[in-house]
C-alpha cells in the first residue's frame, strides 16, 4: 500500500491597518497653542496645558470634532448621540503628564467600510472605528557622547485622528491601496495634509497568517516605522514571509511589536506583546462628554464634498473618458477641479484629460511640483486655450508641448508665444509642396525604399520635411503631398 504526501497547508494573509492623521486645525486638540509647527524651533508653541503642568484644565477644539465626524460620515461609519474622553495612562517618555487623552469605548464613528478594486478585485475593508485624541511630543535620539535623547514638545497635542480598519485585508498590495484611497479622501475633505513623509498620516500595521478556509486568528504582529507607502507594502511582504518561514520550520510565531528598518528591508523585534498592555482607561474628568446632535451631524453631512469614487463615476458618464483618465484625474482633487475648469471653457474633455495625463504630468514630475503650483502659472483658461489652438491645426501637438513648457516658464498666454515665436503651423499647400519637392529630390535612397514597399521611408521624408518647416508644418498635409507626389513618379 502506498501513500501519497501530506498536503502543504497554505496560509493566507490577514492584515488590519491602524491609521493616525493629525487634523489641520488652526490650534492644537485642548489648548490654544498654534497648530503650524513644522518649522518653529523646538518647544516654541507649548503652553501648560501641552507641557502637561499640574492643575491647567483642557478644552476641546470643536473643529477637530468636526473635523473627525465628516470622516467617519466619508467612511459610512455611524455617528453615536454620545461620546466621551478617556484618560489612556501609559509611562511613555514622550507624554509628560503621564497619560493621553483619547477615546475608547465611545469613538465618535463606528462601524464603517471602505471599498476597494485591487487587481481587478472590489474588495470592501470594514472601519471599526474612527476616534479623536491627542498626539504626543517627539522624541530625538542622538548616538554621540554614549547616546541621549531630546524631547520637542511642539507636537504634543496635536489633535490626532484615528482610524481602525477590520482585518479584512488579504495582501500587502490591499494595505497599500487602502492606505492611498484613505489619503485622497482626507485631501478631499479637507481635514488632513496627510502626509506621510512628514509625519501627518502615519500607519501601524497589525499581521497574521492562517491556514485558508480556516477563520481563527493566529497570533498577531505589530509592524511600526513606516513612513511611506512603499515601506508599509515591503514591511508587510518581508514580515508575512518571515512568518510562513517560521511556521514551515515548526515553530510558533511571537505576539510582539516590530519594527521596519528601510535600509535593511527587514523588520526586528522591539518588544513582546503576549500580555495585554493595561492603560486603566477612564473617563475624562476635566472634558464633558460630546453629544453630536442629530441636527448638527446633517449640518455637518451637508459640508460633505463629493468624494473620490462618486466623482469619478460622474467623470466617466458625463465626459465619456475611459476608466483610466476618470481614476487619476480624481485620484486629486486639486487635479479635478482643475481638468472641469478647463472643460468649461472649451468642451473637450477627453483631449483635455490627455494633456493633463501627458504633458501636463510631464512638466509636474520634472519640475517636483504639483497641479497647484502649475495651476498658478498655467491657468485653466490658459490650457484651454493651447488645446483649442492644436485642435484647430494653428499648431501641431508636438510644437503645443513646447509652447506649453514656455507657458509654464513665463506664465504668458499660448497665443502670444505663437505670434512672437512664429509658431504657427504651415497649412498653406503651394508652400508646402516646394518644401516636399526639396525633400524627394534630396532622398533618392528613402523615395526608393518606399517604392520598394517600405512605408517607414514616407515617415522618414515626413519628419524630414518637419525638420525643414521646424516643426510647422501640418503633418496632415505633408503625408498627403508625399503620397500624392512619389505616386506620380
Amino acid at each position: 500500500m502506498t501513500t501519497g504526501a501530506t498536503p502543504a497547508v497554505e496560509y493566507e494573509t490577514v492584515i488590519g491597518l491602524e491609521v493616525h492623521a493629525q487634523l489641520a486645525t488652526e490650534s492644537k486638540m485642548f489648548c490654544r497653542c498654534a497648530a503650524s509647527y513644522a518649522d518653529a524651533p523646538p518647544n516654541t508653541h507649548v503652553c501648560p496645558v501641552c507641557l502637561g503642568m499640574p492643575g491647567v484644565l483642557p478644552t476641546i477644539n470643536r473643529r477637530a470634532v468636526e473635523y473627525t465626524i465628516m470622516t467617519a460620515l466619508a467612511l459610512n461609519c455611524s455617528v453615536p448621540s454620545y461620546s466621551k474622553f478617556d484618560r489612556k495612562n501609559y509611562p511613555y517618555p514622550d507624554l509628560m503628564k503621564g497619560y493621553q487623552i483619547s477615546q475608547y469605548d465611545q469613538p465618535l464613528g463606528l462601524k464603517g467600510w471602505l471599498a476597494l478594486e485591487v487587481e481587478g478585485c472590489h474588495r470592501v475593508i470594514g472601519i471599526t472605528r474612527v476616534h479623536l485624541e491627542e498626539d504626543v511630543a517627539k522624541l530625538l535620539h542622538r548616538a554621540e557622547d554614549g547616546g541621549y535623547s531630546l524631547m520637542d514638545v511642539n507636537r504634543s497635542g496635536m489633535p490626532l485622528m484615528e482610524i481602525v480598519s477590520e482585518p479584512d485585508m488579504r495582501s500587502p498590495e490591499e494595505a497599500r491601496q487602502y492606505l492611498m484611497k484613505l489619503r485622497v479622501m482626507l485631501w478631499y475633505l479637507g481635514v488632513s495634509a496627510a502626509n506621510m513623509e512628514e509625519g501627518s498620516f502615519r500607519c501601524d500595521a497589525n499581521i497574521s497568517i492562517r491556514p485558508v478556509g480556516t477563520s481563527e486568528f493566529m497570533p498577531k504582529v505589530e509592524v511600526k516605522n513606516m513612513n511611506s507607502f512603499r515601506a508599509v507594502f515591503r514591511a508587510l511582504e518581508y514580515e508575512a514571509d518571515r512568518q510562513r518561514q517560521v511556521v514551515l520550520a515548526g515553530g510558533r510565531v511571537s505576539q510582539e511589536t516590530r519594527g521596519w528598518v528601510e535600509a535593511e528591508g527587514k523588520t526586528v523585534s522591539q518588544r513582546s506583546k503576549e500580555f495585554a498592555h493595561d492603560y486603566r482607561y477612564f473617563p475624562e474628568p476635566d472634558l464633558p462628554p460630546l453629544a453630536p446632535s442629530e441636527g448638527w451631524v446633517r449640518e455637518i453631512t451637508a459640508k460633505l464634498p463629493e468624494l473620490p469614487d462618486i466623482r469619478c463615476a460622474r467623470f466617466i458618464t458625463q465626459y465619456a473618458i475611459p476608466v483610466y483618465d476618470a481614476t487619476i484625474l480624481t485620484g486629486s482633487r486639486e487635479l479635478a477641479d482643475y481638468f472641469e475648469a478647463t472643460v468649461s471653457a472649451v468642451s473637450l474633455p477627453k483631449e483635455i484629460s490627455n494633456w493633463l495625463l501627458g504633458a501636463v504630468a510631464g512638466i509636474i514630475n520634472d519640475r517636483n511640483t504639483d497641479i497647484a503650483n502649475f495651476s498658478g502659472r498655467v491657468s485653466p483658461a490658459g490650457l484651454a486655450e493651447l488645446v483649442l489652438l492644436v485642435e484647430r491645426e494653428v499648431i501641431n501637438a508636438g510644437t503645443g508641448k513646447a509652447v506649453l513648457e514656455e507657458m509654464f516658464a513665463t506664465g504668458r498666454s499660448a497665443g502670444d508665444i505663437i505670434r512672437e515665436k512664429g509658431l504657427a503651423q504651415i497649412s498653406d499647400v503651394a508652400e508646402l509642396e516646394r518644401v516636399v519637392t526639396e525633400v524627394i529630390q534630396g532622398n533618392a535612397g528613402a523615395v526608393a525604399d518606399f517604392k520598394g514597399g517600405k512605408p517607414q521611408a514616407l515617415k522618414f521624408m515626413v519628419g524630414q520635411v518637419m525638420r525643414l518647416t521646424k516643426g510647422r508644418a501640418s503633418p496632415v498635409v505633408v503625408t498627403e503631398l508625399l503620397t500624392k507626389k512619389l505616386g506620380e513618379q
